[in-house]
């Protein structure tokens, strides 16, 4: 690899214990993910077992307490482990993001016999989890959901279905969010469900443009019994813990995102310098050296805005408005920047020998998940201009 080519990453990281994970990070993407990523994902197979290795390894808890078996990082390294996996293969860094935030109601909201109890199994006992808000009439409208928690003595009864659930029907348990009462934000709870609860079932995968190899599907409660020791925070209070979860959530997206199109560049360098035509390698017209030069300006902002919003959360400061900016801007670069790439290739782009038509495919979907990208915009309005009137 010559100076001109593709390049790791320089990462600022604020400990030597961080660089460390970084290596550790890479060298598991170079033993473990990349040689198998394309091939699994055209077969549309989940890395079940890699998933068992990254718990193992500790990179299913890095932002939770070390005395619950997290690793105690800030969430702006744990964002740039992320980025690492996604552009490896989005499946897995995806799939960490959502699992952290499957995570995040009980590290944040659950009691100390809650804690004791089922995170340290959640961090590092090879257990996956999915979170569940969204549902087939209430997406965008998270406050609209109709799921339905009924308390029988101390126990809840669950009945509702869930839609576009990431792990559906693999994890282990699942984040619930259900109505508990008739209030549209104050009526809404969560509960802790392990998937083996009688009554919780999954329907088939939806077959999805991109992303064959991780799960997407429904969750069917029908009469699923819960214990109140399973309800996560105060009655009521589940709607808060769904936004808090999905500040952080969107900045799992932005960072993934900033790693698919890393990938994407990184493969149109590689491409264009070794690709002739006229005489010479094609990175030598200016044209095409122009949009290498976009491509790149783009992830570097995308990077340091996912950062930015990152050391606002970790210093403890408001950060909703930050989040919302770099899901929306690192989502878009990215379908931006993996189109270009498929550009770049020419013909070659389109054909599945070369990865970079599944990174546009896989781009898509991150200006969808986690609140769509004109959500994003509602966000970030309401923030400068207050609610609307009206």
């Amino acid at each position: 690899m010559n100076d001109h080519g593709p390049q790791p990453v320089e990462r600022e990281l604020p400990t030597e214990e961080a660089r460390d994970l970084i290596s550790l990070v890479r060298e598991l993407i170079e033993r473990e993910i990349k040689p198998r990523a394309a091939e699994e994902e055209a077969a549309g197979r989940f890395p079940r077992e890699l998933f068992t290795l990254l718990s193992e390894s500790g990179l299913l808890g890095l932002v939770h307490p070390e005395e619950f078996g997290g690793g105690d990082q800030p969430y702006a390294v744990y964002l740039q482990v992320l980025e690492e996996l996604a552009a490896a293969r989005l499946t897995v860094g995806l799939g960490v993001s959502v699992h952290t935030l499957a995570c995040h109601a009980l590290a944040g909201y659950g009691s100390k016999e809650q804690l004791a109890e089922h995170l340290p199994a959640m961090l590092g006992g090879g257990l996956l989890g999915a979170y569940c808000l969204s549902e087939p009439s209430s997406g965008s409208d998270a406050a609209g959901l109709t799921t339905r928690a009924t308390r029988d003595g101390d126990t809840w009864i669950l009945e509702g279905t869930k839609a576009w659930i990431t792990h559906g029907g693999i994890a282990d348990f699942y984040t619930v969010l259900a109505r508990t009462g008739p209030e549209r934000t104050r009526g809404i709870s969560a509960f802790l469900v392990p998937a083996d609860t009688p009554g919780l079932s999954a329907a088939a995968p939806e077959h999805k443009m991109g992303m064959a190899g991780s799960p997407t599907a429904q969750i069917h409660l029908d009469g699923v019994r819960v214990p109140d020791a399973r309800r996560i925070g105060e009655e009521g209070q589940g709607f808060a813990i769904a936004l808090s979860a999905l500040d952080a959530g969107r900045l799992g997206i932005a960072a993934c995102a900033v790693g698919v199109a890393q990938a994407a560049l990184d493969e149109a360098l590689a491409y264009t310098a070794q690709r002739r035509q006229f005489g010479r390698p094609i990175a030598d017209f200016q044209g095409l050296r122009f949009m290498l030069a976009d491509m790149a300006t783009q992830i570097e902002a995308g990077r340091a805005l996912y950062l930015t919003a990152a050391r606002l959360r970790d210093a403890g400061r408001p950060f909703s408005k930050q989040a919302a900016m770099a899901k929306l801007f690192c989502t878009d670069a990215a379908m931006r920047i993996t189109t270009d790439a498929v550009q770049l290739l020419g013909g070659y782009g389109y054909t599945v020998d070369f990865p970079v038509e599944r990174y546009m495919r896989e781009a898509k979907v991150l200006q969808i998940v986690e609140g769509t990208n004109q959500i994003q915009r509602v966000v970030i309005a309401r923030a400068l201009a207050g609610p609307e009137v009206g």
